[in-house]
């Protein structure tokens, strides 16, 4: 029997983060929770895929397959 494990998602909880999801899109915002499969939910969330254009989304629920990498943003 084998044991899936976790994401290494921890350190990031409740800190800012960028995330670079598929298609060139960059979601920022504070990380809230995630599951083994790596969907996210981010907290006051913020559309910023069109340079220079940032755009308030609210909290959501972001696919970990469509998730290409995680960064904290320095506070």
């Amino acid at each position: 029997m084998s044991r899936v494990s976790s994401p290494e998602l921890k350190k990031f909880m409740d800190k800012r983060i960028l995330i670079h999801v598929q298609g060139g899109r960059k979601v920022t915002g504070v990380l809230r929770g995630f599951d083994i499969f790596l969907n996210l939910v981010v907290d006051d969330a913020s559309d910023e895929s069109t340079a220079g254009d940032k755009k308030s989304i609210g909290m959501v629920v972001i696919r970990g397959n469509s998730v290409t990498s995680v960064s904290t943003l320095s506070a």
